[in-house]
């Protein structure tokens, strides 16, 4: 059953006794089995990379021409360059390998939809079928709640069961993308037989994060981070090393064929909580100072039209998605995970968000690339 050996639950040898930390090691030893991720040069890819490498798997990571990969390196991990979009680069990148978690994506709120069509789109449509045509034995989808749409603020957390591509708002690229990508991996599992798991994480943070942190980081440096609303909304955030241990475990259950998993919190936690954790780990002063949700978020949408006008390469301090994510009265049940995978996350915000925050002061941080 799901979660009840050392295995499923991640090959965590934590508290397990010598003789089952040594039948652990040396099945993985004695079988290693090729993985590739892409996306190994972000964030959830890197993390998803790290574990698999001290779980004993031998894994590959398909990475763009130019990618900076010493953190990779650092973990023997086989590097091959190529193009997601390239049937030829994916079909050689998905020789031989038994699993694949596909983390690479246009990431971030904003950009054009071409940009989102081939980062997310095409790339995922090529990739897929290449590993069909490998016979992959597992094809693990790391989506985002952002598949389910703009649900309406309520109480009821959104599980698995919720429809995809509600309320998608004018010109939300990112959105559309997550969930055009969702409908192509769930027609080819339909018709040829794709081995699918997917997994809807939320707002992600780590190490190795070029998004979220380092925004962070610059608007508490400059005392402009403010509370949206009262502050006591639930926060949709979570740290990707737990996002990478969840994939895992459904990756390696026989009975997630065909299944997704929201994977979204560390437990609950409120916008406030969150920001006054992140201002804590600073060592600056917590944020007091508030603006109403309506005017952030339209703040956002007249910054984003702003910037399509001139044609901005870089967002806008503030958008549209940026103000939801932290605002918005709504959760996202991590139940099914929990009941099914015997997934529980190993970390708790205050040491995630500590960890992260120190790896990002330390001299030699840097992001490892692009994914």
């Amino acid at each position: 059953m799901p979660g009840q050996s050392g295995w499923s639950r991640g090959w965590d040898t934590t508290g397990l006794d010598g003789a089952v930390v040594a039948m652990v090691q040396s099945e993985s030893e004695a079988s290693p089995r090729t993985v590739l991720v892409t996306g190994a040069t972000g964030l959830l890819g890197s993390h998803v990379a790290e574990r698999l490498v001290a779980r004993g798997a031998a894994v590959r990571a398909l990475v763009r021409q130019g990618s900076r990969t010493e953190f990779l390196d650092s973990l023997g991990v086989e590097v091959v360059r190529g193009d997601l979009t390239n049937p030829r680069d994916c079909d050689a990148a998905t020789a031989g390998v038994a699993q694949l978690y596909h983390c690479a994506a246009k990431v971030g709120d904003w950009g054009t939809w071409p940009e989102f069509q081939r980062g997310c789109m095409d790339a995922t449509r090529t990739l897929a079928e290449a590993a069909g045509r490998a016979g992959v034995e597992r094809f693990l989808h790391i989506s985002s709640t952002s598949a389910y749409g703009h649900p309406a603020d309520r109480e009821r957390p959104v599980d698995e069961t919720e429809p995809l591509g509600q309320n998608i708002w004018f010109m939300d690229y990112y959105t559309r993308s997550k969930v055009d990508c969702e409908r192509i991996l769930w027609d080819l599992a339909d018709r040829s037989g794709l081995p699918l798991t997917i997994i809807r994480p939320s707002w992600l943070f780590g190490e190795r994060d070029r998004t979220t942190i380092p925004r962070f980081l610059r608007e508490f440096g400059r005392r402009r981070v403010l509370v949206l609303g009262k502050g006591d909304n639930p926060l949709s955030a979570v740290y990707a090393g737990v996002v990478a241990e969840a994939a895992i475990l459904a990756a390696h259950d026989p009975g997630s064929r065909g299944e997704a998993y929201n994977i979204t919190n560390q437990g609950p936690i409120t916008q406030r909580e969150f920001l006054d954790l992140i201002a804590d780990a600073l060592q600056v002063p917590r944020v007091r100072r508030h603006i109403p949700y309506r005017v952030a978020y339209g703040g956002g949408f007249l910054m984003e039209m702003q910037g399509r006008l001139l044609r901005q390469q870089r967002p806008p301090r503030v958008t549209r998605y940026g103000a939801w994510l932290l605002g918005r009265y709504l959760a996202y049940s991590t139940e099914k995970a929990r009941a099914r995978l015997g997934w529980q996350p190993s970390i708790g915000y205050r040491e995630s968000i500590e960890r992260t925050i120190r790896w990002f002061r330390e001299p030699s941080a840097d992001p490892v690339g692009r994914t």
